[in-house]
C-alpha cells in the first residue's frame, strides 16, 4: 500500500468517525426517550440507504475517463475539504463554540420528549417519530461521507477499502457509544475535523489539478508537500483568529 492510499484510508476513517459520533448522539437520544426498536430500525435504515448510493455512484464514477474524472473528483473534494476546514478554523480560532455532544444530546432529548405521540402510544410497533429522527439523522450525518469513499475510492480504484474504512469507523464508533452508554463528550471532534479538512482540500487540490493537466513535480510524492502547505496556512489562520480576540467573541456568543 502506498503512501497515498495509506493517507486515503486515514482521511476516510477520520471523516466518517466524525460524522458517527454525531449520528450515535441522536440515535441514543431517540433510543433512551422513544425506545430502542425505533432508533435501531432508523439506524438499520439511514445505513442502507448510505451503503446504496456508495453501490451505486462507486462503478459509475469508475467509468469516466481518469482525466475528467480526477477534476470532478478534485472539485468535490476541495467543496467538502474547505467547508470542513473553515468550521474547524473559526473553532479553533475561537470565532465558534467547539462542538458540545452533551449540548447536542440533551436537545434532540428535549425535542423527543416533547413530541405529543409518546413512545407508550406506540408499544405495540415502531415509533414513527423516533424511527424517522433516527433514519434522517444517520442519512444526513453519512450522506457526506458517502460522498467522500465515492470520491476517493473511485479515483484510484479503491472505493471497497474506502467503504472498508468507514465501516470500521462506524463499527468503532458504535461499540464506543455501547460501552458508555453517553455521548462520546471526549473525542477530540474539531482536531479531527481540522485534520480531515487538511486532507480533503490536499487531496482535492492535487487531484484537481492533474486532471486538469498539471503534472506536479516529484508525482505522488509532491502530495506531502500539499498536505503540509495546507496545514501550515490553517494552523497560521487559526492562530491569528485566536489573536484577534476570537475567544472572547465565543464567549459572548455562548453566553
Amino acid at each position: 500500500m502506498s503512501a497515498t492510499e495509506a493517507g486515503l484510508l486515514v482521511a476516510v476513517f477520520a471523516a466518517c468517525a466524525v460524522e458517527a459520533v454525531e449520528a450515535a448522539t441522536i440515535v441514543l437520544a431517540i433510543g433512551t426517550v422513544r425506545g430502542w426498536r425505533a432508533a435501531w430500525a432508523g439506524t438499520g435504515a439511514g445505513l442502507a440507504v448510505l451503503a446504496v448510493v456508495v453501490a451505486a455512484l462507486g462503478p459509475a464514477l469508475t467509468a469516466v475517463p481518469l482525466g475528467a474524472l480526477r477534476l470532478v473528483v478534485g472539485g468535490l473534494l476541495l467543496t467538502f475539504g474547505l467547508q470542513w476546514l473553515r468550521k474547524a478554523i473559526l473553532r479553533a480560532g475561537g470565532v465558534k463554540a467547539l462542538s458540545d455532544e452533551d449540548v447536542r444530546f440533551a436537545r434532540e432529548r428535549g425535542a423527543a420528549l416533547a413530541h405529543d405521540e409518546g413512545a407508550e402510544s406506540n408499544a405495540r410497533g415502531v415509533d414513527a417519530y423516533g424511527f424517522v429522527v433516527a433514519f434522517k439523522g444517520v442519512v444526513l450525518e453519512g450522506l457526506e461521507v458517502a460522498f467522500i469513499v465515492v470520491t476517493f475510492g473511485a479515483n484510484d480504484g479503491h472505493v471497497a477499502a474506502a467503504a472498508g474504512a468507514a465501516v470500521l469507523a462506524v463499527l468503532v464508533v458504535a461499540g464506543a457509544v455501547a460501552l458508555a452508554r453517553a455521548p462520546l463528550r471526549r473525542v477530540p471532534e474539531n482536531t479531527l475535523k481540522f485534520a480531515v479538512g487538511v486532507m480533503l482540500t490536499a487531496f482535492g487540490t492535487f487531484w484537481g489539478a492533474e486532471g486538469a493537466g498539471i503534472a506536479w513535480p516529484g508525482g505522488e510524492a509532491a502530495l506531502a508537500g500539499v498536505v503540509a502547505w495546507v496545514a501550515l496556512v490553517a494552523v497560521g489562520l487559526a492562530a491569528l483568529l485566536r489573536r484577534r480576540g476570537g475567544a472572547p467573541r465565543a464567549a459572548r456568543v455562548a453566553a
